[in-house]
């Protein structure tokens, strides 16, 4: 889990566009996020497993 502070701080409008801080929707992780889905690669996995992305699926060959 991120600190609270550093999730405030990146839902601030930054002073320039190149500063944008992504995080994950769920948990607030800054690393590994894919914007497509708006997640950090653990979120999204859990999500995955679970079923509870559209379109998406575990991996099995």
């Amino acid at each position: 889990m991120a600190k609270t502070s550093l999730i405030q701080k990146a839902n601030r409008k930054p002073k320039f566009s190149s500063r944008t801080v992504r995080r994950c929707n769920r948990c607030g992780r800054s690393r590994a996020y894919m914007r497509k889905f708006g997640l950090c690669r653990i979120c999204f996995r859990q999500q995955a497993l679970r079923g509870e992305i559209p379109g998406v699926r575990k991996a099995s060959w």
